[in-house]
């Protein structure tokens, strides 16, 4: 299967890395072969038809910060135009997510489907600000556009809703979606004030390099955006939400919620409003997880309540949901 990988930061990385370690398996077990004909990163790219070592673009990477260098054939081509002049079946979108255009990835996603490639993406820019439409473009292609690991890193709590709960009819839904918030919070609960929780965050690698992303609950509104859509049919985008974030929370909510025998946590709630904010929530609800943890809870018509628990972030995790959104379009086409 041939591959155009778009954005070659720690999951990208992690993602080559899986396919190295796993190749023996990945093909004995699935029939599944990923050659990847194509990287870009944002300093440049490389180019080969005959695909690329993986080995040889982890170090490129690592010794000159980009893949350019790959090989002597400088490679000046931009994520656009190799998408528009490479045979490949699939792109990978891993480019920072952008939620004020949505680009770059915007325009790879649509590029690669006008061209009959099948999607995967770990983007959330582009699903947060035009999911229906990418829906639509999606189907009148007819190709695949997986997105497994927007939501939850390498915890399948979208494919969980969708497979696990068919044939229920899901009411309501509630969930912490971004691990940076509720290691703050969980911090704070432990004495911190908000700036050295965030100091702390900061310093162990989990804040965004653009903090408002975490702060300000937009990545959280993004993943309640997908979800909404993809699991209750919604046509909604980012706009859509109500957003509150986490800076105006202090030590006095903290200590009065702990009163009540609760923690304050930033919620993602879809329950006929789709809202953001932070909210007191018991010690025992099985929601109330610490530290970077993310958690979700389905409320359907017959099962009751039903909560998914598991790490949200994290480079090899987002790449294991990459592998699993692959592995489901190579079955697929098999099926075809």
């Amino acid at each position: 299967m041939r591959i155009i990988l778009c954005g070659f930061g720690v999951v990208g990385q992690s993602l080559v890395k899986l396919f190295e370690s796993r190749s023996d398996d990945l093909y004995s077990k699935y029939g599944l072969k990923p050659r990847v004909v194509g990287v870009f990163d944002s300093k440049g790219s490389t180019v080969d038809s005959s695909g690329l070592d993986f080995n040889k673009l982890i170090e490129v990477k690592k010794k000159f910060g980009t893949v350019k260098n790959y090989s002597d054939k400088k490679n000046s081509m931009t994520g656009v135009e190799m998408l528009k002049n490479i045979d490949a079946d699939v792109l990978i979108e891993t480019t920072a997510s952008n939620y004020k255009d949505a680009e770059p990835g915007m325009t790879h996603i649509t590029t690669a489907m006008k061209k009959r490639m099948h999607v995967i993406s770990v983007n959330k820019g582009p699903l947060a600000l035009a999911f229906p439409s990418l829906m639509e473009l999606a189907t009148y292609n007819q190709v695949m556009f997986k997105f497994s690991g927007t939501v939850g890193g390498g915890t399948p709590i979208l494919d969980y809703a969708k497979n696990s709960l068919s044939g229920e009819r899901i009411t309501s839904f509630a969930g912490i979606l971004n691990g940076t918030t509720n290691y703050i919070l969980s911090n704070m609960s432990t004495g911190l004030s908000f700036d050295d929780a965030l100091k702390d965050a900061k310093n162990k690698g989990y804040v965004e390099a653009d903090e408002s992303l975490d702060l300000d609950g937009l990545d959280a509104a993004a993943k309640l955006v997908i979800l909404a859509n993809w699991i209750m049919g919604m046509k909604v985008t980012l706009p859509d939400i109500d957003c509150t974030g986490i800076r105006k929370v202090t030590t006095d909510d903290i200590k009065k919620a702990e009163k009540n025998n609760c923690s304050v946590k930033l919620i993602a709630s879809c329950n006929k409003k789709l809202v953001v904010g932070p909210k007191e929530i018991s010690n025992e609800d099985p929601l109330c997880v610490n530290g970077t943890l993310n958690a979700i809870a389905f409320t359907s018509e017959h099962s009751g309540t039903q909560t998914i628990i598991g790490r949200g972030a994290g480079g090899m995790e987002t790449a294991s949901s990459i592998l699993r959104d692959l592995l489901d379009i190579r079955q697929e086409i098999s099926r075809n």
